[in-house]
C-alpha cells in the first residue's frame, strides 16, 4: 500500500495564507494613503500569520511523534520570523502607529517574494470589516 497524502493538510493550508498575504501586499504597496481598506489588509495579515503559525505547529507535532526531531526543529527555525511579524505588525495596529506601516511591510515582503501574483484572486469580502474584528478580539 502506497502513502496516504492529505491534499488539506497543513502545508495546502500554509500555501493559502500565503498567498492572501502576498496578495495583500501587492494591494498595499500601491495605496497612497491610510484608508479603512489598508487597515482592513493590515488585521488580515495578522490574522493569515496566526494561519501559518498553527500550520508550523500542526507540522513539526507530527514529526516529533515520529522522533524527527532534527526536522522538526529546522523547520521551527525557519519559521520563527512569524511569531515576531504578528507581534510586530498587532502591535503597530492596536498602537495606531500607521507610520511604521510601511517600513513594516518592507522587511515582510521578501518573505512572500517567491509568492508569484500575477492576477489577485481573493474577494476583497475577505479582508472587509478585519480591522474591526481584530480590535474586538
Amino acid at each position: 500500500m502506497g502513502r496516504v497524502i492529505s491534499t488539506e493538510g497543513p502545508g495546502k493550508v500554509r500555501n493559502q495564507h500565503r498567498r492572501t498575504i502576498a496578495e495583500a501586499l501587492r494591494i498595499l504597496s500601491q495605496k497612497q494613503e491610510l484608508d479603512e481598506e489598508v487597515k482592513d489588509l493590515a488585521a488580515v495579515i495578522v490574522f493569515s500569520l496566526h494561519g501559518i503559525a498553527d500550520t508550523v505547529e500542526q507540522t513539526t507535532a507530527a514529526w516529533d511523534k515520529r522522533n524527527y526531531y532534527l526536522k522538526a526543529d529546522r523547520f521551527r527555525r525557519e519559521w520563527a520570523w512569524v511569531e515576531e511579524a504578528i507581534e510586530e505588525l498587532s502591535d503597530l495596529i492596536y498602537r495606531g502607529r500607521w507610520e511604521h506601516l510601511p517600513a513594516f511591510l518592507a522587511r515582510l515582503a521578501p518573505h512572500f517574494a517567491d509568492v508569484k501574483v500575477v492576477r489577485l484572486t481573493r474577494n476583497p469580502s475577505l479582508w472587509k470589516g478585519a480591522y474591526q474584528r481584530f480590535m474586538e478580539g
